[in-house]
């Protein structure tokens, strides 16, 4: 089934789904889920670090029915407008990032690059493990990747 505008933002569940609609971009759907997630990340800065951990577990937890429900009403495996899972695995890159322009590019660049690139075991992970919790977890998995990439990059490069 494909998706419009009209049947993903009136349910509030394919909304979020779909990245409050980003997730309907014709081409790469998936960066601009994520571009979608970094005004959101930029309000999310203010928090405290636990605040902000709390609410990217939150996120990546409803996450997974937000995704599965949005993939079993449309009756694909993981659509590639679902962007919930881009949201949170950005969160995830940025956790404890100090925010500047080039920060969040560079964690922008390196959490596309491992959601893309997909190297073990995200590939295996997108490949075997269904549902709700399959579409998140190959997410937080680059971002975690991605995570540490750019940690390690902040404290020994720049």
């Amino acid at each position: 089934m494909k998706p419009n505008a009209k049947l993903i933002l009136s349910n509030p569940v394919h909304c979020l789904a779909f990245g409050f609609g980003s997730g309907l971009a014709p081409k790469a759907p998936g960066t601009f889920g994520t571009l979608a997630a970094v005004p959101l990340f930029l309000l999310l800065s203010y928090l405290s670090f636990s605040e902000y951990l709390f609410v990217v577990v939150f996120a990546s937890i409803v996450g997974i029915y937000f995704c599965g429900q949005t993939a079993k009403d449309l009756g694909v495996h993981d659509h590639p407008g679902i962007v919930w899972d881009e949201f949170a695995g950005f969160w995830i890159t940025m956790i404890a990032v100090p925010v500047s322009w080039w920060s969040v590019l560079l964690g922008f660049a390196l959490f596309r690059l491992f959601d893309i690139w997909k190297p073990w075991p995200i590939k295996w992970v997108d490949q075997h493990v269904d549902g709700g919790l399959g579409i998140m977890l190959d997410d937080v998995l680059a971002g975690l990747l991605a995570l540490g990439v750019l940690h390690l990059l902040l404290n020994f490069v720049f």
